[in-house]
């Protein structure tokens, strides 16, 4: 059944990322069988130390999970459209991210911290359901229109793991820190989805400004499930957000002057797109 669906995806470390010599904090992954499709991105939270370490964990926990759900004949009765699928998910990925953070020792709250801050949006199709779901900040599209999740007072988006710690957000609000359903949609009724991480904001405002070096302009977030591009090379997302993000710098021989372009994206920037086949 999901042979009518396409996906692609990529990213880019964020200018901001580069000049200070970091890593790219975000992460992205998906499955997809003949009856199950999901794919989930995430953000490492900038101020930890390694958070592109918890990210990575995350994605393929969250999809695996999701994943051994879907097919366990003991939860049959459960479904993603429904909150009581989502407390299972995560139940079941806070144990993992337990075992994890144990298996390296130290203190549990400096660990966590460190490593196993980051954002989830993701997205889950089976049977006649599309269901996109997240904790903490990102984008979603569906069928073109816009969900803009975040930000969040004071610029603290909530993460999984804080779960497992002491946070004056637990206690504040604690139904941030659990998966919240973002869209439920019949699939019969869905054309495209996009999955992105809070970078994608730069893109946006970057949209009628010039690729650096060329005359053609960045180009509205459309472009990404609208072009088959995209989907005939499994690299060109990631190729066009470098694109976008490349610092240049040209020699006036005659004027003895360098003038530099800066690229577009400041900061991490992750994209999945799925559309349906022949949509382009």
């Amino acid at each position: 059944m999901l042979n009518q669906f396409e996906i692609t995806g990529g990213s880019v470390t964020g200018r901001d990322h580069k000049h200070i010599e970091k890593n790219n904090q975000d992460a992205w992954t998906w499955i997809k069988t003949d009856d199950v499709l999901i794919a989930v991105v995430a953000d490492g939270c900038g101020s930890s130390k390694h958070s592109e370490v918890g990210a990575k964990f995350g994605v393929k926990i969250v999809c695996q999970t999701i994943y051994k759900i879907l097919y366990d004949p003991e939860y049959e009765h459960l479904s993603p459209i429904y909150p009581e699928f989502w407390n299972l998910v995560q139940n079941q990925c806070l144990e993992m991210l337990t075992c994890c953070f144990k298996a390296m020792g130290g203190s549990k709250s400096e660990t966590v911290n460190d490593f196993f801050l980051f954002t989830l949006i993701g997205v889950v199709i089976s049977g006649n359901s599309v269901v996109t779901f997240g904790i903490g900040d990102g984008h979603v599209y569906v069928n073109g229109k816009p969900n803009k999740i975040g930000p969040f007072p004071n610029n603290e988006p909530p993460y999984l793991a804080y779960n497992l710690v002491e946070t004056s957000l637990k206690d504040a609000d604690p139904s941030l820190l659990r998966f919240q359903i973002h869209n439920i949609e019949w699939i019969d009724e869905v054309n495209s989805i996009l999955l992105a991480t809070d970078g994608l904001d730069d893109l946006i405002r970057a949209e009628n400004k010039k690729m650096p070096g060329k005359e053609e302009s960045v180009g509205p977030v459309s472009q990404f499930w609208e072009e088959d591009r995209y989907f005939k090379n499994p690299d060109m997302v990631r190729r066009r957000l470098f694109l976008i993000n490349r610092d240049l710098s040209q020699i006036n021989w005659e004027a003895r002057k360098v003038s530099k372009e800066n690229g577009h994206l400041a900061d991490d920037t992750t994209i999945v797109v799925i559309r349906r086949c022949g949509n382009g």
